[in-house]
Formats: C-alpha cells, structure tokens, sequence
C-alpha cells in the first residue's frame, strides 16, 4: 500500500500546487537547465575544435572523454568540494553550500557526455559535407558551423541526456549545497532526507515528481526536435 499512498500523496501535492513543493521543482529545474545551458556553450564548441581539429592523440582522447561518462558523482562534487572549500583554490569566492555553485558541479558532471555525445554526432554527418562548404568559399569556422546545424538533431540529443543526468543526481548537490531548505534543496536531495527521515511516502511522492518534470522537459524537446524536422523536410 505505500506505493499507492505514494501515487496519492503525489497528485495530492500537485493538484493543490503546494508551495514548498513547487519552489523544490523549480529549483531542480532552474539549476539543472542552466547547468546544461552552460555546458553546452562550452563543449559544442569544444567538440567542434576537437572533431575538425588537428588534435594529438584524438583518439586517445574521446576514449578518455566516453570514460568520463560514468564518473560518480560524488568523485566530482567530492573535486568541486576540494576546490571552493575555505581551504581551496577557489575558496575566496564564497560560493560553498550555494545554488551557483551546484550549476557550476552539474556543469562539470555532465560535460563529459555532452561533449562525447556532441563528437559523435559530428563524426555521423557526411564529411563530404564540410569539403564542399570549404570549395565554394566558406572558411573552416563557417564549415564547422554548417556541419554543427547538419548534426543539431544529435547535439539536441546531447543536450536532453546531459540534462537528465543533471536533474536526477544527487550526491553532488549535497555535497556542494547542503540540502538547505528553501535554498539549496532539490527534488532528489529532498528524497534523500525524507527517506532518511522514514517518510517514505513523502519520498516516493517527490519521486514521481521528479519523474514527471523529467517526462515534460524532455517532451518539450522532443516536440521542439520534430518540428524542426518536419519545418525541414
């Protein structure tokens, strides 16, 4: 019966947009899509410079970068930890336990499957595609960019993942945010502290929350990517 207490407590919470709540959700989804949004003004480019440049040991390289996709966690936010504590390089900048400081943890998390995600969408367009961009009179930037938008299907795809892994970890936002209320506290923080708590049905209810905000974003996109295909064709 817990689950289904579960499945009532969460529509309960959702139909009476209950506050704490829907201040928790937005703020999943406020880190989590400026997270992305900023990994991704860094690692397109960066995919590109790697997939069109002369880079030694490429190779080498995106093996390292696939790797890095299942880096826990807790191995980045224990880093990001390291490196803002008082102690730390960064320390001076005061941003432990903060919202800013849990983006910049997520950024780094998900960047290594933006940017692999990113290459090898690249590497899955015609390569005829850039010589002739180059033959009519377009410079190795410009090239680039025409193959980037050739791939926007894939660096879309990028994108969705990327976000997906950021909305659903958890130790790195307690780690670096320290699940303060009404600051810092996210869905899956929120989940971590009533199941620690014995509040299972609260924890099952924020649960299907998550999943539900994970369902509409990523129906947003979807939706987003089909009618560029269907403007396209």
């Amino acid at each position: 019966m817990t689950l289904w207490q579960g499945l009532t407590r969460a529509f309960e919470l959702l139909i009476t947009f209950d506050g704490e709540v829907m201040g928790i959700a937005g703020r999943s989804l406020a880190i989590s899509i400026t997270s992305m949004l900023i990994a991704a003004a860094v690692c397109i480019p960066a995919a590109c410079l790697i997939h069109f440049g002369r880079v030694p040991g490429k190779r080498w390289l995106i093996a390292l970068i696939q790797t890095l996709y299942s880096v826990p966690t807790v191995l980045v936010g224990l880093l990001v930890f390291l490196s803002f504590s008082r102690a730390g390089p960064l320390g001076n900048l005061s941003l432990m336990f903060t919202p800013e400081l849990m983006v910049i943890g997520q950024a780094v998390l998900i960047s290594p499957i933006m940017l692999g995600l990113v290459i090898s969408g690249l590497a899955g367009t015609d390569r005829r595609l850039k010589q002739t961009a180059v033959s009519l009179g377009a410079s190795h930037v410009q090239a680039a960019i025409l193959v980037t938008r050739e791939a926007r299907y894939a660096v879309l795809t990028a994108m969705t993942m990327a976000f997906g892994r950021a909305i659903s970890e958890v130790g790195l936002a307690l780690m670096v945010g320290g699940n303060i209320r009404g600051y810092t506290r996210t869905l899956t923080t929120a989940i971590s502290l009533e199941t620690a708590k014995g509040d299972v049905e609260l924890s099952i209810a924020l649960g299907l929350i998550l999943l539900f905000v994970a369902l509409v974003v990523n129906i947003v996109m979807n939706r987003f990517q089909q009618r560029r295909v269907d403007a396209s064709s």
